[in-house]
């Protein structure tokens, strides 16, 4: 048996093998609504043979968009759909998960296809966006509002909520979203956070709304069922979060009941120099597990089944999380086992095409 094809065991649930989809923006809601694109999308994982199946990021309240066409699970009637998903998902022997996500001062802008550009709030589907400070993402585009005391009540309350409906609708796994540049994240560093209260300055201070958020989501989530915060474990920016902290925060979220942090980078910045090539984020995931003795997941140009397998087998994550590799091939993780030499269940309808 391979590292990568060996089962993982998490609270209550147990992953058939370390192989997540990572999660994907589709832009392809109606507010907030799925539909039968992301039935097929995230479908297709499944039959693929991924163990954890992870839904893009998905809006906590309006706002809290990335564009207008971002999957969300703000209002009671986004259960329904959402739980016909998660019920494909488990009957392929997958594990359905959601990450719940607020964009922060990167919201209100048009789909990556139609230029993925600001839409001001003076135009026709615009927003005025919120963050921790009044810095916009870029020079040229709008500020955001700073957030007041009682947005970040309501915010935490956002999360909340969010989860509860996500556990109507059939996830396992609850992932919240404090990356790439997106609000939490925004809070964390200090490139974006110019706070004087007690949500800015110190490290302490720019952890606690995440820390808040945590706690409020593990206070509704049954014992049984994991949670996952993902982070971006660097800026990549001089005077910026960095990877000193994010072991420092990770050891904190791990008392906070956090049981595996899922490791990314950058987002926060437009200039920032990400060194990027094969792996090159997996050096978090590591030091992150090697530091504080809690769970991560590895992610970030994996695409060889020889490469997945490795990072498992020496200890540098407990998982692996592939995106562009999973849209270029659904059944990667068929075909890996395959390259390993692993035999694993296939789907009935499609045991014919199976290798001898």
């Amino acid at each position: 048996m391979s590292n990568l094809f060996s089962p993982l065991t998490i609270k209550g649930i147990e992953l058939k093998n370390r192989i997540a989809v990572s999660p994907m923006c589709q832009y392809s809601s109606m507010d907030g609504f799925a539909n039968p694109w992301h039935t097929v999308h995230l479908g297709s994982f499944a039959v693929g043979g991924a163990a954890l199946v992870m839904t893009e990021a998905t809006a906590v309240s309006p706002e809290g968009r990335i564009t207008a066409s971002d999957l969300g699970i703000w209002k009671d009637e986004h259960i329904d759909q959402l739980k016909q998903i998660t019920t494909f998902i488990e009957k392929q022997g997958a594990i359905p998960g959601i990450q719940l996500a607020h964009a922060g001062r990167k919201g209100s802008h048009s789909e990556p296809w139609n230029g993925g550009t600001q839409v001001p709030v003076s135009a026709e589907g615009g927003w005025l966006t919120v963050a921790p400070s009044a810095i916009p993402f870029k020079e040229e585009t709008e500020a955001p509002e700073a957030l007041d005391a009682a947005g970040i009540s309501k915010l935490t309350g956002n999360f909340e909520q969010a989860t509860l409906r996500a556990l109507k609708a059939g996830f396992k796994v609850i992932e919240i979203h404090a990356a790439h540049g997106y609000l939490l994240h925004e809070f964390l560093s200090p490139l974006s956070n110019h706070r004087t209260d007690e949500y800015g300055g110190t490290f302490e201070n720019r952890i606690r709304l995440l820390l808040q958020i945590t706690d409020a989501v593990r206070s509704v989530l049954p014992d049984e069922n994991p949670l996952f915060v993902r982070i971006s474990a660097t800026d990549w920016t001089e005077g910026g979060w960095d990877a000193e902290q994010a072991i420092k925060l990770s050891a904190i979220l791990k008392q906070h009941g956090v049981d595996l942090v899922d490791c990314s980078s950058g987002g926060n910045v437009p200039h920032a120099k990400i060194p990027v090539g094969p792996g090159y984020q997996v050096q978090f995931a590591e030091s992150i597990r090697k530091e504080t003795g809690v769970l991560t997941g590895a992610v970030g140009m994996i695409t060889e089944p020889q490469q997945a397998d490795d990072i498992i087998k020496n200890g540098k994550a407990d998982i692996v999380s592939l995106a562009r590799e999973l849209l270029r091939d659904p059944h990667f993780p068929l075909r890996a086992a395959h390259a390993l030499g692993v035999d694993i269940k296939w789907p009935l309808q499609y045991e014919r095409a199976k290798w001898s």
